[in-house]
């Protein structure tokens, strides 16, 4: 999504876009480590 607003030319929306995209991508690693995890400990 970031690279489709830079190509449009909407510079600080690009921007905005990565940095939450930069953020989701943490939380989703995080709970997947946490399922992960959980996952191995519950056998």
């Amino acid at each position: 999504m970031a690279i489709i607003t830079a190509i449009l030319g909407f510079g600080g929306l690009a921007g905005a876009a990565q940095g939450i995209a930069k953020i989701l991508f943490i939380i989703i690693m995080l709970v997947f480590l946490l399922t992960l995890i959980s996952g191995l400990f519950r056998k």
